[in-house]
């Protein structure tokens, strides 16, 4: 049984158990804790889908850094990060079902500290609680329980950045993978 969402602000937090995967490199695992934003909720039933669209200004996603993530079980090297700047996190939640889909469109920036700033990627995908599967990756998300949470997975193709160096590393065109854990609760 998922939680009915009444009138007011949706809450979202952004938790551990995140993870990330692009091309042919392995799984990074993310804690995303600390992270969130607020959406008003469109009109509907309380216990039947009702629409939502965060601010994109708002959000704030956790850096992928030596601090939140690791590869392998090692944590990425010190000085290595890759910013999050959404440009977009809008779709529908439905209490009813625990369903959740949320189109998220979002500007990867990878910089080595002092060294190197690289092009932005762009990441365009649909973040739900079903299925999600491209050619190479592939994820099952997790709908809405009774305290709020789910697991949201979407698969997204990456086109080069024109940067030649981080093209070829990261093999693009390729797809991502996203996992992202988190919360949902309403707030008068």
């Amino acid at each position: 049984m998922s939680p009915e969402f009444g009138v007011g602000m949706l809450q979202l937090g952004t938790s551990k158990g995140c993870g990330l995967a692009i091309g042919a490199y392995p799984h990074f695992s993310y804690d995303a804790s600390g992270g969130g934003g607020t959406s008003e909720l469109g009109p509907g039933p309380a216990g039947g889908p009702r629409t939502v669209s965060f601010e994109p200004s708002s959000l704030l996603i956790p850096p992928l850094n030596w601090r939140t993530t690791r590869v392998l079980g090692l944590p990425l090297p010190p000085g290595l990060e890759i910013a999050i700047a959404p440009e977009q996190l809008a779709g529908s939640i439905d209490s009813a079902t625990g369903a959740v889909q949320l189109h998220f469109r979002a500007r990867f920036r990878f910089r080595i500290a002092g060294l190197y700033r690289a092009p932005d990627l762009l990441i365009d995908t649909l973040l739900s609680t079903g299925a999600a599967q491209g050619q190479r990756h592939r994820a099952m998300g997790q709908p809405l329980s009774a305290d709020g949470t789910a697991l949201l997975v979407g698969v997204a193709s990456v086109p080069p950045c024109g940067d030649p160096w981080l093209d070829r590393l990261l093999g693009l065109p390729d797809e991502a993978l996203a996992m992202l854990r988190c919360s949902f609760k309403c707030e008068p």
